[in-house]
């Protein structure tokens, strides 16, 4: 199943946003430029999600569905079975993946004007939804000990002015890859209980846990914080079916749910026919194979990227334990992140994600996207060495 990953695609001329905005957005020549920005993978989805899409088109029928209990009771199965917890099918609320699904929590459980917390750098949605949404951000910088991230809740706390009303948490965290434990995790639900906060976590990168780590959804660690705690979960990188736009909110309390059950109502939500199928189909043990495998060339990709990148002076590549997007620090160069960015643009022919997209941290970073070939991993190794080659 390995080489599932490795067939050469190409992606060009498809309207996909990561390789046909190439020129228009970063300047990097469409021919032979290497996108490795937007998260979504450059390999096909599992063999079982495109049978269950073969099944649909050969019916040809694409009506109204009549009930989500397939859907909802493979999220329970997928749940259980790769990260020990234990849901409730009436738990399980759809929404249009996790973009949809964090502006929703914004306008169910905030007001224009009020103060929403992220810990930085972060994956910038959050704060480009915030401001969007006529929130206020506000960017507790993470700290950063040698090639991993800890949080500083003591800052936190003298940041905070009393008009907060919700935490958006990243679990693993995007962009670092970092998991956090299970104390940590108590702590930061410790945190918005003590300053009322609703805490929204994001666990979209929860199926990529590489060997020697283990990811515990929020709900596991902390329990005790149902009644704030909004969980947000889809298979949309996991399988690379992002596209499709199908996600959910888990919600084990039933006021809470309630709450946002009532506006998805209001604004006649109901999830698409096709994304329901695809989703069902890849909660399954099938699935869970093909994920296992991925993580396995996921894996190697990491390795293979890492001692490219660490070869350079004055880059470091933090070690990933989750995610396939790499956090890679410049500062050790010296440059400034317009002639570190022009390098890898224009030299390199690479675009990956900028750092300062991410907030306070993220000024000397560039994000680079893993999920594609072998192949392609080794080129872009070899295109950044040659891009600091006056450094060696």
């Amino acid at each position: 199943m390995r080489d599932l990953f490795n067939q050469p695609t190409d992606r060009r001329g498809t309207n996909s946003s990561k390789w046909d905005l190439l020129e228009s957005r970063f300047d990097v020549p469409l021919e032979d430029g290497l996108a490795m920005w937007t998260a979504d993978s450059d390999y096909p989805t599992a063999p079982c999600v495109l049978e269950a899409v073969k099944k649909a088109l050969d019916h040809g029928v694409f009506g109204y569905i009549a009930s989500l209990d397939a859907y909802n009771t493979a999220i329970q199965w997928w749940m259980q079975n790769r990260h020990d917890w234990t849901i409730q099918k009436d738990w399980i609320l759809s929404g249009q993946g996790l973009g949809n699904a964090i502006a929703f929590c914004l306008d169910v459980w905030s007001n224009p004007g009020d103060r929403v917390v992220t810990f930085n750098p972060v994956y910038h949605e959050f704060e480009f939804k915030i401001r969007k949404a006529g929130r206020i951000p506000v960017q507790i910088p993470l700290v950063r000990t040698g090639d991993s991230y800890s949080l500083d809740l003591d800052t936190a706390q003298d940041m905070l002015d009393g008009t907060e009303k919700m935490i958006i948490f990243c679990s693993p965290q995007n962009p670092s890859g970092r998991i956090w434990t299970p104390e940590e995790l108590r702590a930061v639900a410790d945190f918005a209980e003590r300053n009322n906060l609703i805490l929204v976590s994001d666990e979209v990168h929860h199926d990529f846990v590489y060997p020697g780590h283990r990811f515990v959804p929020m709900d596991v660690a902390a329990p005790e914080a149902r009644e704030r705690t909004v969980t947000l979960t889809a298979a949309s990188k996991t399988f690379n079916i992002a596209g499709m736009k199908t996600g959910n909110f888990i919600i084990p309390d039933a006021d809470l749910r309630a709450q946002l059950q009532q506006r998805l109502r209001a604004l006649d939500y109901t999830p698409n026919r096709l994304g329901i199928e695809m989703v069902t189909a890849a909660y399954s043990p099938a699935g869970a194979d093909w994920v296992d495998a991925q993580i396995a060339h996921l894996d190697q990709n990491r390795k293979t990227f890492d001692t490219a990148v660490n070869a350079i002076p004055g880059v470091r590549s933090l070690p990933l334990a989750s995610t396939y997007l790499a956090w890679v620090d410049f500062s050790g160069t010296g440059m400034e992140h317009e002639e570190i960015s022009q390098r890898v643009r224009k030299s390199a022919r690479i675009a990956p994600s900028p750092g300062p997209d991410f907030g306070p941290g993220g000024e000397t970073f560039l994000r680079f996207n893993l999920a594609t070939q072998h192949d392609r991993v080794v080129e872009a190794g070899k295109r950044l060495q040659a891009a600091f080659g006056d450094l060696q």
